[in-house]
């Protein structure tokens, strides 16, 4: 079980095949409201990114109009694992290349935060970036190859000031 005092947060990013306002995507958006409603009453979650619509389809953080952002904050590894893999959120993932093409390079991070911190989007494609460059560590991680939260202070992983240490 995680720290109280930190939180994972997560991101990921996907490119839909289509506007989404295309009939391709109408199941899609169909089902959104009723998968981020899931999100938000499930045990240990924390938070998540969205607009006044109440979703963060209207964000487009890269120069591609069709890659989707989707970030949020759990009270655990855990926890997100079983909104991921074991609630009807399953459902949609099983039916996401209907919706998102094969994404080529990192589509999602795992990272822990400081209980109250809500990442922002340029966080989120900075810890992508650094997945992609470096591959897991306690910065950034996946499911495949998770780190427990920190002991120390996170002061020495933040975004502006981390430098990767030198190969030994």
């Amino acid at each position: 079980m995680a720290s109280t005092q930190y939180h994972l947060a997560q991101v990921n990013i996907g490119r839909i095949v289509a506007p989404l306002d295309d009939p391709l995507l109408a199941g899609f958006v169909a089902r959104l409201d009723e998968i981020n409603a899931l999100a938000d009453h499930s045990p240990g979650f924390v938070w998540r990114l969205q607009t006044e619509a109440g979703n963060a389809t209207d964000l487009r953080p890269y120069e591609d109009e069709r890659i989707l952002v989707n970030m949020s904050v759990w009270e655990s590894l855990e926890h997100l694992k079983t909104y991921v893999y074991k609630s009807a959120h399953v459902q949609v993932m099983r039916q996401r290349r209907q919706w998102f093409e094969k994404f080529e390079g990192m589509y999602m991070a795992l990272w822990w935060v400081k209980a109250g911190h809500l990442p922002t989007v340029q966080e989120a494609k900075q810890r992508l970036e650094y997945l992609a460059e470096h591959g897991e560590s306690p910065y950034v991680f996946t499911f495949s190859k998770p780190f427990p939260p920190p002991h120390g202070s996170l002061d020495n992983f933040s975004v502006t000031s981390f430098e990767p240490c030198p190969a030994a």
